[in-house]
């Protein structure tokens, strides 16, 4: 026999040597390889756990804890290389371990199975990714806000069907992304705390005959408690199902947000500018600056939903329990995780140091007729029906669009020639200022509106950092 088939843990049962090609097409060191820490933590508290019950002697146990640590040393330190005959990244630190310390490395495996090593590894791994996340999350957030803070009054067209609708203020357009991230750190917190539930103990599927204690190993790994059925402990994956679909989410509004960035940066909005250190030149045309993040951002999202789609199908047709399928939810779920925190980063590191021009966005507003709104209203606040003051409204447009002017550039008589009760205060309404102003009410646009959400979020954003 081969000394790779002899390397291998499990060979009495087998009588010839793995197939090369098999062995490379089954291995998945070359990638979960990253969970290298957290198999180590995972495998001190079992270690411990044994001890605790008896199962290993206090040498045993200490010297597996220490040879351990030291493994985690060289792996950070570049010393240790991956063997693809051992397949992943369990067998591979349990050979390392036992060529280190003799027989007691032999014994760590005592009471547990890959199975349930990997889905307490995998566990392990996005509790801390989710909180890297959220904490990028967190930063984009604050972003948004002093952005918002410092542009709380600044008009801009708001806009449907992307025609322009009615004024808002660009300090009230950020608050929209805030509300949208702080959704999405609530299904980031709630995907957490549904999967913080410890698999070690099932075993293969069906548990261990050795006296162990799950709550044990539960308390030391952080887990509120043990997964209280072995065959769903190892065999489901709903926890990345659930934080892949929380990232598609992620990655629609931040590719929504890319949208507009890339339109507002472009010549014919001109809204706003972004730092030259987020944006690249092209190869051929001098003048040219390209918004690359965002545009990067918004195409990233593609890979996401796809790892998404990715992981249901990999679930939907097995039966309990564990199945070889299952090796195949790490890529796509380290690559979810990779794109989002990168993608969040870029947006927290560009959002605050954007720049707007004011001008240009008042020049827009003033464009399409967009306090049409406010002189149906004013025309309701006289005794009109909403329906009757939008037909009178409709035809003073109407004159703006065949003379090429805005209602606020309409004389007096003119507007009256629509409905008598129109009068001379009617001019206060189809201001941009007076339009946003009047909408000075909880979730409205007006900037005293938009002072009052962005201290309300500051709050927000302590509790999270509190938790």
């Amino acid at each position: 026999m081969s000394d790779s088939h002899n390397s291998k843990p499990w060979q009495g049962r087998f009588t010839e040597a793995t197939d090369a090609f098999v062995e490379q097409f089954t291995a998945s060191i070359g990638f979960d390889q990253r969970l290298y820490a957290h198999d180590i933590r995972g495998s001190i508290a079992h270690a411990r756990m044994l001890g605790h019950t008896g199962i290993l002697t206090s040498k045993e146990c200490q010297s597996i804890i220490e040879g351990l640590q030291q493994l985690q040393l060289d792996i950070e330190s570049g010393k240790i290389n991956w063997s693809v005959a051992l397949e992943d990244i369990h067998m591979n630190i349990e050979s390392l371990l036992t060529q280190r310390i003799g027989d007691a490395g032999k014994k760590l495996h005592t009471g547990r199975s890959r199975n349930d090593q990997i889905a307490t590894d995998i566990r392990l791994y996005m509790r801390d990714q989710i909180d890297s996340i959220l904490s990028q999350l967190t930063r984009l957030m604050q972003g948004l806000i002093e952005l918002a803070e410092r542009e709380a009054a600044t008009i801009m067209p708001g806009f449907t069907h992307l025609q322009v609708a009615q004024p808002i203020t660009f300090g009230h357009h950020m608050m929209a992304w805030f509300e949208m991230l702080q959704r999405d750190y609530g299904r980031l917190t709630d995907c957490r705390k549904r999967m913080n539930q410890l698999p070690l103990g099932a075993a293969a599927l069906a548990g261990t005959s050795y006296p162990i204690d799950r709550q044990f190993t539960a308390d030391a790994l952080g887990f509120d408690n043990p997964c209280d059925n072995s065959l769903d402990a190892v065999s489901d994956r709903d926890f990345a199902i659930e934080f892949c679909s929380a990232a598609a989410l992620i990655m629609t509004h931040l590719s929504r947000f890319a949208e507009e960035l890339v339109l507002w940066t472009s010549a014919q909005f001109d809204f706003i500018d972004l730092p030259d250190r987020f944006c690249t030149g092209s190869s051929i045309m001098p003048q040219k600056k390209n918004p690359d993040v965002p545009e990067l951002v918004r195409g990233k999202s593609g890979r996401v939903f796809g790892n998404l789609f990715s992981l249901l199908t990999l679930m939907k047709g097995q039966p309990l329990a564990y199945n070889k399928d299952n090796q195949e939810d790490k890529e796509p779920l380290f690559d979810s995780v990779d794109t989002i925190h990168d993608s969040l980063m870029a947006f927290a590191d560009m959002i605050p140091a954007l720049t707007t021009r004011a001008d240009n966005m008042r020049a827009a507003a003033l464009q399409g007729f967009s306090t049409a709104t406010d002189l149906a209203d004013y025309l309701v606040r006289k005794g009109l029906a909403f329906r009757d003051a939008h037909e009178v409204v409709g035809r003073a447009v109407r004159l703006g669009v065949d003379s090429k002017r805005d209602l606020s550039e309409m004389e007096l008589s003119e507007l009256q020639s629509f409905h008598s009760s129109i009068e001379a205060d009617v001019f206060e309404v189809l201001t941009l200022e007076g339009s946003v102003n009047a909408r000075n009410h909880l979730g409205g646009t007006a900037p005293e509106q938009v002072r009052a959400a962005v201290v309300r979020a500051r709050q927000v954003l302590k509790q999270y950092r509190l938790a």
